[in-house]
């Protein structure tokens, strides 16, 4: 990182260290592995455009806090992290108490700082989503297995829907995922070769032009003609589909005082009924409300906790 990126992050921090939630007076302090810091709520983010997720973050973390008073919450923080093991090291050191995050982070999360699930998160209506994989109309893929010795376009190791889902259902379906230096490269005959486009409009882009041969985005971004235009997708075919995971989950340090830990989840599970909480929620990428983690839901994570560790042991 830059001398201009390491700025960047020291004045968010210090934004986030000056900033303010609404004020209380204190009633019983919450026990807290922050020394004098009894009287915060800190909402992580693993981020590398801090200025853009701040004004995200902090509205709701406000409201949030503001229901709090009576706990002896009377500030909120917002602490960025550049990846997961930053931020799986202020869990661990209770510098950060929720982080909101998607389902294959909170998982990660999970294995590396024992960050428990909260709710899961609805944005725009839609609370879980799946992975489609596609390729050009004419192409002679015509399912998952004829992938095999051919080449995709993923986003970057972070994504769920466009690296971990799909790493983990080749390997289900007997394919090795091989890193590709270039879209030129040419994999090894029993692997699936893949490279990283970063974007999910340069993926369609990737599969339109023949750069390779096919790409994997999440459902939501298929539907969306910003990610996959209608020019691109009338050339495209899908050749499978995974099964939905949840497209975003909230998590909470391990140790968090169980009264703090409970009333965060009550004022969520409320705030989409509440109109008070309408505009935050909107700033809090176009959340429409947060729901318990069911069975089905915790039986996929469960199924990302395994995919994971078998994507890191196999893959990276």
């Amino acid at each position: 990182m830059g001398w201009l990126g390491r700025m960047q992050w020291g004045l968010l921090g210090l934004a986030c260290l000056l900033s303010a939630g609404t004020c209380f007076a204190a009633s019983a302090p919450v026990p807290t592995n922050r020394q004098g810091d009894s009287h915060v709520l800190v909402l992580g983010r693993i981020t590398d455009d801090p200025q853009a997720h701040y004004p995200q973050l902090q509205p709701l973390l406000d409201y949030v806090v503001a229901h709090m008073h009576d706990l002896g919450i009377r500030e909120g923080r917002v602490l960025m992290a550049r990846d997961a093991q930053q931020m799986a090291s202020y869990l661990r050191r209770g510098r950060v108490d929720w982080v909101t995050e998607t389902a294959g982070t909170a998982v990660a999360l999970g294995q590396r700082a024992d960050a428990r699930p909260l709710l899961l998160t609805e944005r725009s209506g839609v609370r879980d989503y799946h992975s489609v994989f596609f390729v050009r109309k004419e192409s002679p893929v015509r399912q998952l297995a004829d992938l095999r010795g051919h080449t995709v376009a993923l986003q970057n190791v972070a994504s769920t829907s466009a690296y971990l889902v799909p790493a983990m259902t080749l390997l289900e379906h007997g394919m090795v995922p091989q890193i590709l230096q270039s879209p030129d490269d040419v994999p090894t005959a029993d692997a699936v070769g893949y490279v990283f486009a970063r974007t999910e409009l340069n993926i369609a882009t990737f599969v339109q032009k023949g750069m390779v041969d096919g790409g994997v985005v999440s459902s939501v971004d298929w539907d969306d003609e910003r990610r996959v235009p209608p020019a691109f997708k009338h050339d495209l075919r899908v050749i499978f589909r995974t099964a939905p995971y949840p497209r975003a989950v909230e998590v909470v340090r391990a140790d968090l005082d169980v009264r703090v830990r409970d009333r965060l989840q009550q004022v969520l599970l409320d705030a989409a009924n509440d109109p008070a909480a309408r505009g935050a929620l909107q700033r809090f990428f176009g959340t429409s409300g947060f729901h318990r983690v069911d069975a089905r839901m915790q039986q996929r994570l469960d199924d990302l906790k395994r995919g994971l560790v078998r994507v890191r042991m196999e893959v990276e």
